[in-house]
């Protein structure tokens, strides 16, 4: 028998839980968003978001007119809880990339007051594996007159289960709705529970599996993106050493029928794909050795880059005599973690730019069309903000960090004589690698 869910609760109001809310609202059915940030909360209210995401606005404005979507920072009776918070990480026994857990930990306890029989929680935020099984043991301590999966099977009172999110920043909005989606339950009345949930607007396929498997699926994904992107920044490396154009060489090895090598750059970032793997090393640190060895690969371009750009300065200051390194504007492009969103999460740009700001002794500038102010990394750093236009004309050494659609709009001709650090191929001609 297919399960009625008249009121839907989405614990975390962010990247992903804000436009979940809104596309379950957009279908009519009453949203409760429930996030700890008091500027969230009253920003959605007025029908407002405080996040960039193409269409959002339009959507959240019309779902709070309506009257279907509406926040709050304390939890309320639903028929069916979304924990969709942050799984960063923390020092634990593996090393400093232990999953925390924390949030999932403060969510779970902060619904399971107003649980009630026949309800349905869901936790979306990307877990390690077994986190699922985690958060019902942490409601059932809560709330020992319910019956949970754990103990009580398919006769459990609450259903529970993991149902990861695989959509892409800038579309979010659309690949909520198209794109397949694993429903990972407790038992299978759990996985029937979720998919009736889930249909109430994907248009994809709802594909049953296991909890465990659901976990591990998405740390899977974002796992394999990761080695494809160090085999292309490793390849930059390489050829930056033997004096070849990367660029060049990849479009030529990926007309192979069964050849498609990705775009390197200056590393990687956002909140899955910088993070993820770490949490299957954490689980098997004896056995994930190329998912580690992809990982440190991408986590030392930074670094790499940084050189780059420091010896980039050296070799303005030798052919200027009379001038230092403290004379020298070093202009960044970009801080977000990809090209076209706000989102500054695990960012490589930000950390480039904040070692930039510590060790290097001129003047360092920032261009980030779609930031009004410098992320909260860069406060109190030696950085200003500022447009692109003017970020170009005060350099001495461009850094395209971040291949904007405004950046690559600039042409060449702008770039002049000025030395360039291009990380994303954006200048093929005269870039470094």
């Amino acid at each position: 028998m297919k399960q009625e869910f008249k009121t839907i609760s989405i614990i975390g109001l962010g990247y992903i839980g804000l436009p979940t809310a809104a596309v379950f609202a957009s279908r009519k059915v009453n949203v409760i968003g429930v996030d700890v940030n008091a500027h969230a909360v009253d920003t959605i209210n007025r029908g407002e978001i405080h996040i960039v995401e193409p269409d959002l606005d339009m959507v959240v404005h019309a779902a709070v007119k309506e009257g279907y979507l509406r926040a709050t920072r304390q939890p309320e009776p639903a028929d069916a809880f979304l924990i969709a918070v942050p799984t960063p990480f923390k020092d634990g026994p593996t090393g400093p990339h232990h999953p925390d857990m924390d949030y999932i930990e403060s969510a779970s306890k902060s619904i399971a007051p107003v649980l009630k029989k026949g309800d349905l929680v869901i936790l979306e935020s990307t877990s390690p594996v077994g986190a699922t099984e985690q958060m019902a043991a942490w409601l059932a301590e809560a709330r020992p007159d319910l019956t949970f999966p754990q103990t009580h099977g398919e006769a459990s009172d609450i259903r529970v289960a993991h149902c990861p999110e695989r959509v892409l920043p800038g579309q979010v909005l659309r690949e909520l709705v198209q794109n397949d989606r694993v429903i990972g339950g407790m038992t299978p009345k759990c996985s029937e529970a979720a998919a009736s949930l889930y249909k109430i607007f994907v248009q994809g396929e709802c594909v049953i599996t296991t909890a465990r498997t659901a976990e591990m699926c998405k740390l899977t994904e974002n796992s394999f993106r990761d080695v494809n992107i160090a085999f292309a920044n490793e390849l930059s490396i390489i050829c930056d050493k033997l004096d070849i154009n990367v660029w060049e060489l990849i479009r030529l090895a990926n007309r192979h029928p069964r050849v498609n090598i990705l775009q390197p750059g200056p590393g990687v970032g956002g909140h899955c794909i910088a993070v993820d793997p770490w949490f299957i090393v954490s689980q098997a640190p004896d056995h994930a050795r190329l998912i580690r060895s992809a990982r440190e690969v991408n986590d030392s371009k930074p670094t790499w880059v940084l050189d780059k750009v420091m010896a980039a300065a050296s070799a303005v200051v030798s052919a200027r005599p009379g001038i230092a390194a403290s004379d020298l504007t070093v202009s960044c492009l970009g801080l977000s973690f990809k090209a076209n969103i706000d989102d500054t999460r695990e960012s490589p740009a930000v950390d480039i730019v904040r070692a930039l700001a510590r060790g290097f002794a001129g003047t360092v500038l920032v261009a980030e069309p779609h930031l009004s102010s410098l992320p909260h990394e860069l406060h109190g750093e030696r950085v200003t903000l500022v447009p692109a236009d003017e970020a170009v004309q005060r350099a001495d050494v461009v850094v395209m960090l971040v291949d904007h659609h405004a950046f690559s709009q600039i042409p060449l001709s702008e770039i002049g004589t000025r030395a360039l650090v291009d990380t994303r191929g954006v200048w093929q001609t005269r870039e470094i690698h």
